[in-house]
């Protein structure tokens, strides 16, 4: 894909998860996901990840297609971050994850050309940057306790519910560990549901509870958040910043995934807006390589709650970026997003 300035070329990558990934919606641990390079005259190359997902009306096919439009609005001065962002949106609305693959290409290539790390183009100190947490799907009571023992330089798990086992899960985590338990439920709950949950996560330490309504039931989020004594966290009912201002006093904070929020432009807005309104702010992805994660580590040292585990949860990933080191998030030094093909 040619533009005067910039070559555009995308490549699907076969990811394969350790174990297979399940959360409320269902699991399987196959994906694919999408390595978009951005190359300059110069032949300094840009490099994105997009991991589409189908509960956002993305797939693998859908974002080839929609690079080969936003191929023909790529900026004649990549330096325009912000205008180009926002063109693409204009020449194809939705499709989050092929745009937010090409911001950070674009971010990359901007870092490389600088020789600065993208954290630095921000002006981020790299050592804010929290602790990431560990996922543990929802599995057999065997794996999930393999997969506590798996996660031992996580300091902190996050377990999936929305089943009818939920009570055997967290008795299963917390039988196995003594670490500190954050639960997401993937909106699988009712309003009746989640109350009656409340006394039994907090029986069980759990300190943050993730999504536990559908994502337009914001009502019933307000109900929850007022009777919880963990704080509340909207993720798929908060895409982009204009969905903060409708969680204002029903929600404790959010959960910015750039493969929701299609750049990394956008998602410092939300960060900016979250912290205008005292929302806390915390950091997730999908399952990606470390090529997607890097690009949302970049933003860490700016949020509260960090979970970049998606590339930890590979089998093989195929390349090389942001660590954790006891617990916490570990910025590449590298000039653009510091990645690198292992």
């Amino acid at each position: 894909m040619t533009h005067p300035h910039l070559r555009l070329e995308a490549e699907v990558l076969e990811l394969r998860t350790t174990h297979s990934f399940t959360i409320a919606r269902g699991g399987r641990s196959d994906y694919r996901t999408i390595w978009v390079r951005l190359r300059d005259e110069d032949g300094t190359e840009g490099w994105g990840e997009a991991a589409p997902s189908r509960y956002y009306g993305e797939t693998p096919e859908s974002v080839l297609a929609a690079l080969s439009l936003y191929a023909a609005a790529l900026p004649d001065d990549p330096f325009d971050l912000e205008g180009a962002e926002r063109r693409w949106e204009t020449v194809l609305h939705g499709n989050p994850s092929a745009r937010s693959a090409l911001s950070a290409a674009l971010h990359d290539l901007v870092g490389k050309r600088l020789g600065v790390p993208l954290y630095r183009l921000w002006g981020l100190n790299p050592a804010r940057a929290p602790q990431s947490t560990f996922t543990i799907g929802i599995d057999t009571v065997e794996v999930m306790r393999a997969k506590v023992t798996e996660a031992e330089p996580y300091p902190v798990l996050k377990i999936k519910l929305g089943t009818d086992r939920d009570l055997e899960i967290l008795r299963t985590i917390r039988d196995a560990t003594a670490k500190e338990i954050r639960v997401d439920a993937n909106a699988a709950w009712t309003e009746k549901q989640a109350i009656a949950m409340l006394p039994v996560l907090r029986e069980f330490g759990v300190t943050l509870l993730e999504q536990p309504l559908p994502p337009r039931d914001l009502d019933g989020l307000a109900a929850v958040r007022r009777r919880a004594t963990m704080p509340v966290v909207a993720d798929e009912s908060c895409l982009t910043v204009a969905d903060i201002p409708a969680l204002v006093g029903k929600v404790d904070g959010i959960n910015i995934k750039l493969a929701k929020c299609g750049g990394l432009r956008e998602a410092l807005r939300m960060i900016a807006v979250a912290r205008a309104h005292g929302l806390l702010v915390m950091v997730g992805c999908m399952i990606e390589s470390s090529l997607g994660i890097t690009a949302a580590a970049h933003v860490t040292p700016l949020v509260d709650v960090v979970d970049l585990d998606g590339a930890a949860l590979l089998a093989d990933d195929p390349f090389v970026g942001t660590t954790i080191a006891e617990g916490r998030v570990v910025l590449p030094t590298g000039p653009g997003l510091g990645v690198r093909r292992r």
